[in-house]
């Protein structure tokens, strides 16, 4: 159970009370707002929180405050009387803050005329300066009302995640309704705030108001405390969380990491670059801030992490190698030539490396992801086999997590390809799908989730974004086990050709991925480079994708990184570096760069003519 950290929430924002010993005795009319009356109006609670997996706070609220016109009862001001009054107040005010006020003459009437007894807000939503110059020195009839702001207090950092909230609806200028909340509420409207939102509201409080029949103020009071909204603690790593986003600003453009814990199928992080910072929604956003945040070309309002999908490229391979080893199709020992480049039909397939590299078994073809080898083996192992592992992954189906417009990627059988391409897959289709192109597409979310349970063993555990809302005095509402969805079903055997190959790729001396070695803990991992996009605007998918420690692994991830239309990228130089930068802060070493290589076990065949693989080059 989560402890949750203080912050303003357990306070109450209302007018200070007063009692009389008339209170009781009054009995309400409704034929004006001069006689006797009582109203009940509802105070807004404050929305509950949303935590790390730690208690350490993502969504939380502070105390603001409005300045505010309180006009004396009873209301029998003349119209000039009123606007002279005001008029006094607001000057007052405005030498007070240091900035003119903006209030029309017909605003100031039409409160006054129909919520008169409410104070009129003329400066709203003080910054803290503003309100530590002012607090000690109001003018007679000027008061400061609190009330309660959402804030981010890790500002971008898991932004698109957390989501924001706003208002819904304006400041009220009508007739005052017995029962109408004091000032606006928050509704969440993207994220975790809005999937959650029923549970972070919390419950009203209700505030008392009397009248005597002359009019005048007699008491006013809290009856009842509003009740806070529940916490949502989600499985996040704040400090994770922060890595993920820092190295995706030093290094990408645009792009996504997941990091999967895949003894949990827990969400550890989940970040997109570029984000936004929630804070410029509340208490509201300009349409011009608005418009910016849509018109960016870079789409920072896109969680690419689940909301886009991409070509997989080579790091699709370790589905096709499950598929081609469990279906008997491919013997683990069975060797094919990586040739520079093969004829499927009329086409000519060619490898990313324009060298012959000899026969290469499983293993070896997957250290340095030979796409010709991938070629034959694919068509060799037949489509279905493919599609069938690769959705036993979790490809091209929703992960489940509770947020709003999580995509489900794409795995391409014969019914997509009939109704897009008017034809069944071909070989020349199961070439690019043995080397994730063509029209595959997954999500970052889904290669962590399918990378956790290569991890783990077979596992696939149902991913989890959220592990329990709980009162405020920690007390669990619903809770989010964790569960085994099911399990892979793929021999021992298979897992560990695909896990050696997987270290190799990044220890290994034939390896694509040197640069995600660290100096003693072994990463294993698989890169891709993908195009995807028209030809005229193509862009490259660079990825990275695998689990630490190779052995028993805490961490399973997926580096994406979005290439710039006409220039290259490659998983091995572009997003092998930002998980090296991530893991070397969370193991406390130096990576390694490309001084490590891996000596091969006894009785593994080493990679022939094994060199260091340039950084230039793809896969």
């Amino acid at each position: 159970m989560v402890a949750s950290p203080c912050d303003a929430q357990s306070e109450s924002p209302s007018p200070e009370p007063s009692t009389t010993p008339f209170e009781e005795t009054i009995v309400p009319t409704f034929e004006t707002q001069k006689l006797a009356r009582t109203y009940v109006l509802d105070i807004p609670a404050p929305r509950g929180q949303i935590t790390d997996r730690n208690g350490l706070p993502l969504a939380q609220n502070r105390l603001s405050y409005n300045l505010a016109i309180n006009y004396p009862t009873p209301l029998d001001f003349s119209d000039a009387q009123l606007l002279s009054f005001a008029r006094e107040e607001i000057q007052a005010t405005e030498k007070l803050l240091g900035r003119p006020l903006k209030i029309s003459d017909e605003l100031i009437k039409r409160h006054y005329r129909n919520r008169g007894i409410l104070p009129f807000a003329i400066a709203q939503n003080l910054t803290t300066k503003e309100y530590d110059e002012v607090k000690g020195h109001l003018p007679a009839g000027i008061t400061l009302r609190p009330f309660y702001v959402r804030t981010y207090p890790n500002g971008k950092i898991a932004g698109q995640i957390i989501g924001y909230s706003g208002k819904t609806g304006r400041n009220p200028d009508g007739i005052i309704d017995n029962h109408e909340v004091l000032w606006p509420e928050t509704e969440g409207r993207e994220g975790l705030e809005q999937t959650f939102n029923q549970v972070l509201t919390g419950k009203h409080g209700e505030y008392k108001i009397t009248f005597d029949q002359d009019g005048r103020k007699t008491s006013e009071k809290i009856v009842t405390p509003p009740v806070p909204g529940h916490t949502v603690v989600t499985t996040l790593d704040l400090h994770l969380q922060e890595l993920a986003e820092k190295a995706l600003e030093a290094r990408a453009k645009r792009g996504a990491i997941v990091v999967v814990d895949p003894n949990t199928g827990d969400i550890l992080a989940m970040a997109s670059w570029p984000t936004y910072d929630p804070n410029a929604f509340t208490p509201t956003i300009s349409t011009e801030k608005f418009k910016a945040l849509q018109d960016d070309p870079d789409i920072p309002l896109l969680p690419r992490a689940f909301r886009s999908s991409y070509p997989p490229g080579s790091t699709f391979k370790v589905a096709v190698g499950i598929a081609a080893l469990e279906s008997g199709a491919v013997r683990a020992d069975e060797e094919f030539d990586c040739v520079p480049s093969i004829q499927i039909g009329n086409l000519t397939f060619h490898n990313w490396k324009k060298t012959d590299r000899g026969p290469l078994n499983f293993v070896q073809a997957l250290t340095e992801s030979c796409d010709t080898w991938f070629y034959q083996v694919g068509i060799k192992t037949g489509a279905e086999p493919i599609l069938d592992w690769a959705q036993k992954l979790g490809f091209g189906a929703k992960s489940g997590i509770p947020l709003r417009g999580e995509v489900e990627g794409r795995v391409p059988n014969d019914q997509y390809m009939k109704a897009t391409h008017g034809r069944k897959l071909l070989n020349g289709d199961i070439a690019n799908l043995s080397i994730g192109q063509g029209d595959t597409q997954v999500t970052p979310l889904q290669m962590a989730q399918a990378m956790a349970i290569i991890g783990n063993g077979g596992t696939f555990y149902q991913t989890r974004l959220v592990q329990q809302v709980q009162t405020v005095d920690n007390e669990i509402v619903t809770a989010f086990q964790v569960r085994e969805k099911k399990t892979l079903g793929a021999s021992a055997d298979t897992m560990a050709q695909l896990r050696t190959g997987m270290i190799n790729v990044v220890n290994g001396s034939g390896g694509t991925a040197h640069q995600a070695s660290l100096e003693n803990v072994e990463v294993a991992g698989k890169t891709g480079t993908a195009q995807w996009g028209p030809k005229t605007k193509e862009r490259t998918a660079a990825w990275f994708a695998g689990f630490v420690p190779s052995d028993h692994p805490q961490y399973a991830f997926a580096a994406l990184y979005e290439g710039d239309v006409g220039t290259k990228a490659h998983g091995g130089t572009a997003a092998a570096p930002m998980i090296a930068m991530i893991l070397k802060d969370v193991y406390k070493q130096n990576a390694n760069g490309n001084k490590r290589r891996r000596t091969p076990e006894p009785g593994e065949t080493p990679i022939p003519r094994a060199e260091r693989v340039e950084e230039d080059e793809s896969d």
